[in-house]
């Protein structure tokens, strides 16, 4: 197994141009020059990031599984140690429990309201 090559943030800022685009995500840092016209965001994205700390503006955007795994192939070191910063993970909300808690209520309740409001309505109309 090969050793992780490390580099400090003033080596990675001389990579700030389309020639030579490196940014870093969570102490990982990543050479995207290739990657820059196939990005779906466009270049500009990734060239405003360039030989910067990248993670808070590639968490904020909210990328999926598929563009992490992807990223892999684009690693060429990390960052020294003395200049890694502790970089919380955002985890992604659990969609499911919350919705399955509002399909549920919604299963029974709306049609009691709705069946409720007929039986209302047809006997106000239809008794007089």
């Amino acid at each position: 197994m090969s050793e992780v090559k490390t580099y400090s943030l003033a080596e990675i800022k001389s990579h700030n141009t389309n020639k030579s685009t490196w940014i870093v995500i969570h102490n990982d840092i990543y050479d995207v020059t290739e990657f820059l016209n196939e990005h779906p965001g466009g270049e500009e994205v990734l060239l405003e990031q360039a030989g910067k700390e990248a993670t808070e503006a590639f968490e904020d955007v909210g990328h999926s599984s598929d563009a992490r795994e992807m990223m892999k192939k684009f690693k060429v070191g990390e960052l020294i140690e003395a200049e890694r910063k502790q970089v919380p993970v955002k985890k992604e909300p659990d969609w499911k429990t919350e919705q399955q808690d509002d399909n549920q209520l919604k299963q029974w309740i709306v049609p009691l309201i709705l069946g409720l409001l007929a039986t209302i309505l047809y006997r106000f109309y239809f008794t007089q």
